[in-house]
């Protein structure tokens, strides 16, 4: 029975999120599935009119899911974006704003409950599983307010496997469901992505599959198949 609610959380900062997430989008678009992906707190997005918008996170999760960006679009994937590539705490303190862990988990638990019976809610996270998110809250505190299983991605380069096994021994601590984990290619890495997969594998217990940058997203270890 495929999980109607997947959080994608990541080991660390920058290391392939949002690829994770848009890849797995066109994986169960392409298997004919109502999917929607959701990126709640976004930093470092340029203005919508900006040519550069299309990069940005929340414009690579609206191609994922073939939606055109418009206004409507991005406020509905994207509701806090930040101009600064900063945690979202500091990006917000930098524009005279503020976010509260309750607003975030409130604007993604009514986005969960008027999800369509057959849709899968994707869910991505910001930062690493510790960055804060806002003053008193970090990404596990979002995480464990949220109650949606988790989709744990690492990265390749060095340091990752420990990284990667530090984070799910933290989420099993907490006890957050998790469902696998996506070893997303690092630049410049000295190791092969598929070295570091077994690696993790082979001490987390858990299914790891690997993510080439931009490329399709493998079968397995998502706990949606």
């Amino acid at each position: 029975m495929p999980l109607p609610a997947l959080f994608v959380v990541g080991a660390g900062t920058e290391i392939g999120k949002t690829y994770t997430t848009a890849a797995l989008v066109r994986r169960l678009r392409g298997q004919g599935r109502q999917v929607r992906a959701l990126k709640p707190l976004a930093s470092g997005v340029p203005p919508l009119d900006d040519p550069d918008f299309a990069a940005s996170d929340t414009g690579r999760l609206l191609a994922a899911q073939g939606l055109a960006v418009t206004p409507a679009t991005v406020v509905a994937c994207s509701p806090w974006r930040f101009a600064a590539p900063l945690a979202p705490d500091l990006a917000a303190a930098r524009e005279g704003r503020s976010l509260t862990l309750a607003e975030l988990v409130g604007w993604c638990d009514a986005r969960l409950a008027e999800a369509a019976d057959d849709e899968t809610v994707v869910i991505e996270g910001v930062g690493g599983l510790m960055s804060p998110i806002t003053e008193a809250a970090t990404g596990l505190d979002w995480l464990k307010a949220q109650a949606v299983p988790a989709l744990l991605v690492s990265g390749s380069y060095l340091g990752a496997i420990s990284h990667a096994l530090t984070a799910v021994e933290t989420l099993r601590a907490h006890g957050v469901p998790l469902v696998g984990i996506v070893v997303s290619e690092s630049e410049g890495a000295p190791t092969p992505p598929e070295t570091v997969a077994g690696q993790i594998a082979r001490h987390a217990g858990l299914p790891v599959v690997c993510l080439p940058r931009g490329g399709a997203f493998p079968d397995g270890c998502t706990g949606l198949d």
